[in-house]
């Protein structure tokens, strides 16, 4: 499961890539559950015809998914990642699966322990061709009993028992997952899927296209 991942950091990066500016605060680049970074959604009255209404729209919000009747935002601790088999039913993600509340979260890179050695190595996964990630996800709208509106969002995984690459992470007892990496040009499409064909989008990207090092060797390699 993806508890840490990278966004990005660099404003014409993100707009190049995503065709929307990033929110005025888009939060840390490092991120973890609870942390506000930023996610990407259809933009509501996008079908207008209108050329001034843009597409997309990329708001902040909070890494971890909070439900409409949580108390608080401590539930990011455990609603940072939504399992595709179980998130129709699941309590905290039913109802923005049902509503089709899907997001794209950009991201430079995600980590993974590596526990091959016997100890946990993180280790960065990002694109081969260097390119952002948009990972698929769900994203939902919370009130505060103070009346505060906040936003948050989800990571979508898929099982990569069989992943050349993925399948490599996490203890050996430990089930293997994945996040869901969209293919470029097939982001409107998932912003725009209703939920009969959201599962649909739930397939392993290739792990040629992915690449993996140890966090410490890559920072070493920037800053040596």
């Amino acid at each position: 499961m993806c508890s840490h991942y990278q966004g990005i950091k660099e404003h014409e990066r993100y707009l190049r890539h995503f065709g929307v500016a990033p929110p005025g605060d888009p939060g840390k680049v490092d991120l973890w559950p609870g942390y506000q970074g930023s996610f990407i959604r259809h933009y509501a009255h996008a079908e207008v015809d209108d050329d001034a209404v843009p597409p997309r729209e990329a708001l902040p919000g909070l890494f971890g998914l909070v439900p409409h009747w949580s108390p608080d935002t401590t539930i990011t601790r455990h609603t940072y990642n939504a399992r595709s088999e179980t998130v129709a039913a699941k309590p905290s993600f039913r109802e923005a699966w049902k509503r089709a509340q899907h997001c794209i979260i950009p991201a430079d890179g995600f980590f993974e322990p590596d526990w091959r050695s016997g100890k946990a190595i993180p280790t960065r996964i990002e694109r081969a061709d260097g390119a952002p990630m948009g990972l698929a996800g769900l994203w939902s709208c919370w009130k505060s009993p103070q009346g505060e509106v906040v936003h948050s969002y989800t990571m979508l995984t898929i099982n990569a028992t069989a992943h050349p690459l993925m399948r490599l992470f996490h203890k050996p007892t430990d089930e293997k997952r994945m996040v869901v990496i969209l293919p470029d040009d097939r982001y409107d499409d998932w912003l725009k899927a209703t939920p009969e064909h959201s599962q649909a989008f739930m397939r392993q990207y290739p792990a040629q296209a992915l690449q993996a090092m140890p966090a410490a060797a890559l920072h070493r390699s920037r800053f040596s």
